[in-house]
């Protein structure tokens, strides 16, 4: 009897234990944001009928990875829709990619400015979105305003969600610093270098279609231009045909 007694106890062990150690099932992409993502992301419109299958289960796996949070509004499905689809189009070159450097996204109703105060009589009230640091670290912030002009306006070359998270790429060698060395292929990173200090100068002579924060410094023109790559990569090819060769190597395109 004793016998038979540990031996349930030992059953019911290993099968707690395997339960534990079983990742939860990735739920379902819903059936009802099917045709929202279809009309709102470009990117996704575009792929094949096997890629669009692909893109929407990591945008569900993003999802359970990363959590969603607001201040003072509701998160809709069109905000989740649109959040996972910017994650995922820079980093759809990758098979797998986890933001090893974000835990949660933090969504204001409206732009916000340093102290993150966003109401009507909050001065300085300019920024769309940030990658957060000090208490906010492994954040992002975003304004749902900027997430949803991202995706209204398909030739504007402007996409702040894409900026933010082609940030958080960068930071992936520990450094935010204009070169993805995570990412990046040593051999083309002085020559990435080059082409970014002679576009800079360009821009700051009002001699290029970048538009001018990418002249900030070597982050904001990494994210600027990753902007422009996925928003409009026909006029991107068109206008700078050396720095799309090598995004188009960074972020494993087939364009």
């Amino acid at each position: 009897m004793i016998f038979l007694i540990l031996f349930v106890v030992l059953v019911f062990l290993i099968i707690l234990g395997f339960t534990k150690l079983t990742p939860k099932k990735l739920e379902s992409f819903p059936k009802h944001w099917l045709p929202v993502l279809e009309e709102e992301v470009l990117f996704y419109r575009k792929l094949s009928t096997e890629d669009k299958e692909i893109f929407r289960k990591r945008m569900m796996l993003f999802l359970k990875e990363i959590h969603i949070d607001s201040v003072k509004t509701e998160i809709q499905d069109l905000d989740k829709i649109l959040i996972a689809s910017s994650a995922i189009i820079p980093v759809f070159g990758f098979k797998e990619w986890h933001y090893n450097k974000l835990s949660g996204i933090i969504l204001y109703p409206d732009t916000f400015n340093h102290d993150l105060q966003f109401e009507k009589t909050s001065e300085n009230k300019q920024i769309l979105g940030m990658v957060g640091s000090g208490q906010f670290e492994n954040q992002m912030l975003l304004s749902r305003k900027a997430l949803r002009k991202a995706f209204n306006n398909e030739t504007d070359k402007f996409n702040t969600p894409i900026h933010e998270f082609v940030h958080l790429i960068d930071k992936e060698d520990n450094q935010i610093d204009g070169v993805p060395e995570f990412i990046m292929p040593k051999a083309y990173i002085e020559p990435w270098l080059e082409l970014m200090y002679k576009e800079i100068e360009a821009i700051h002579k009002g001699e290029s279609d970048i538009r001018t924060y990418a002249a900030t410094n070597q982050a904001e023109f990494f994210a600027v231009t990753s902007e422009y790559f996925f928003e409009r990569p026909d006029l991107f090819r068109q206008k700078h045909p050396e720095l799309f060769q090598i995004l188009t190597k960074v972020f494993r395109t087939s364009n």
